[in-house]
């Protein structure tokens, strides 16, 4: 912010906390058309559209936007200044931490994880590929062979890519399988975007994806499960998935972490209160992620720094 009358990020995270839960409550009744613009994980795109976000918009009267993106690229652009929402969900809350509460002048002191997710195979059932996985072959030898086109999400953009990258790191361990990762890397396509993807394998363009679970139930694909020491969903193996890493193009090294989405408000969001809202609809709404694939345990939400009052009930 420019300008000797300009408040810091960080005057601005004071005050916003000050507000809790009656800029919640007071917002939500009043607002009339005003909407909670939402930058988001990729992961969540079909989930928040179809039945988040218009539950959202019929329960608090705010009307709902959403834009997706790879949890990284969503950092870029908060921090260059590209994109301004009212709420931020990451599907790496980690991620979310390390680029939007760090240095002198953060975007955000709060966070609150509302779900988790697992990784795994996407597949046509009707292809070659599809027979072999749901006939039980081993999934790495299956991937390891085909000449079909098989995609994996861009590393560089979001977790869902570096997570897969480490996938292939543990698997060799695992199945005691040295040059595996290097083959499977090689031997999958990288697409940039996460719908795009998914579509693909919905028209016969890619016989399968890595994909997270509730990319799977929302586009009504089949889904091969991984062991939990290879699949990101247990928090009992955050110390093993931590022994693989990636270093992105930025060269920020990313260890390996159990999948958690957490939400944010940006200190200078234009419309905070909404963005505050969704972010308790989030936390308060277990049943709807439930019916999409996500993971949302009596152990969520769970909250993270400064979080304003009212937002976690």
């Amino acid at each position: 912010m420019d300008g000797t009358d300009a408040m810091t990020r960080r005057q601005l995270l004071a005050a916003s906390g000050a507000l809790g839960v009656g800029a919640l409550a007071g917002c939500s009744g009043s607002s009339g058309g005003t909407a909670a613009t939402v930058l988001a994980a990729g992961s969540l795109n079909v989930v928040f559209n179809e039945t988040v976000g218009p539950a959202f918009a019929e329960a608090t009267e705010y009307r709902y936007r959403g834009e997706f993106h790879g949890s990284n690229a969503v950092m870029r652009m908060v921090l260059g200044g590209q994109k301004h929402p009212d709420a931020i969900v990451s599907a790496d809350a980690a991620l979310l931490r390390e680029k939007l509460q760090a240095g002198p002048d953060p975007v955000t002191d709060w966070d609150v994880v509302f779900a988790s997710n697992e990784v795994g195979i996407t597949y046509a059932p009707e292809t070659d590929l599809g027979g072999r996985l749901a006939a039980g072959e081993p999934w790495y030898q299956v991937l390891r062979e085909s000449d079909a086109e098989i995609a994996r999400s861009d590393p560089d953009l979001d977790p869902l890519g570096y997570r897969t990258v480490m996938l292939f790191e543990l698997a060799e361990q695992y199945y005691d399988e040295p040059g595996l990762a290097a083959e499977l890397t090689d031997n999958l396509l990288v697409d940039p975007s996460e719908s795009h993807m998914l579509a693909a394998v919905e028209t016969g363009d890619r016989v399968a994806a890595v994909t997270y679970k509730n990319m799977a139930v929302d586009h009504g694909l089949s889904f091969l499960s991984l062991p939990d020491e290879l699949n990101f969903s247990n928090p009992n193996y955050a110390d093993h998935y931590a022994s693989a890493s990636y270093t992105t193009d930025e060269g920020h090294t990313v260890a390996g972490t159990p999948v958690l989405y957490n939400a944010t408000v940006p200190a200078d969001a234009e419309n905070a209160a909404a963005g505050r809202q969704f972010v308790r609809f989030l936390a308060t709404e277990p049943d709807l992620l439930r019916e999409n694939g996500l993971v949302a345990t009596e152990t969520f939400p769970r909250a993270h720094g400064a979080v304003p009052e009212g937002v976690i009930p």
